[in-house]
């Protein structure tokens, strides 16, 4: 018997909602992140890409458990001398929570063509309303 392979072709895309509100960011990242890859599929084919689409509401009701809201910050560098820009997570959680929970994602995707690609079916919500209503995503539960 050999083992099976996914073709580009034969992926079934599903879509999926998850409620972050009140539950840890990072284990809710997890999550979507698996959900993203497809990992949870038994089709999954680590040279495919395999995932599906993920909507993420009430972003900025996920929690960051410790003294992260203090203590962590959000680097990023303009590419000139001296350009490092520095963000508080508490700054950013009140001002852009879905950059926050994209950002938490992003670092559990693999930095590669599917990574990028899987990125792409991510939509990540602040509130309660979100554009992707027709397409009816299952409610998932964690």
């Amino acid at each position: 018997m050999s083992t099976f392979m996914a073709k580009p072709a034969d992926v079934q895309r599903k879509w999926y909602i998850v409620d972050a509100a009140g539950k840890p960011m990072g284990r809710t990242a997890v999550k979507v992140a698996d959900l993203l890859r497809g990992k949870g599929k038994p089709e999954f084919t680590p040279h495919v890409d395999c995932g599906d689409h993920v909507v993420v509401i009430n972003a900025e009701k996920a929690v960051l458990t410790g003294k992260k809201l203090d203590k962590k910050y959000y680097r990023r560098h303009t590419g000139y001398i001296g350009g490092l820009k520095e963000v508080k997570y508490s700054t950013l959680m009140a001002t852009r929570p879905e950059l926050a929970f994209t950002l938490a994602v992003k670092g559990m995707v693999p930095d590669t063509t599917i990574g990028r690609k899987a990125l792409t079916r991510l939509h990540v919500y602040k509130g309660e309303d979100y554009a992707q209503k027709a397409q009816k995503p299952e409610k998932l539960e964690f």
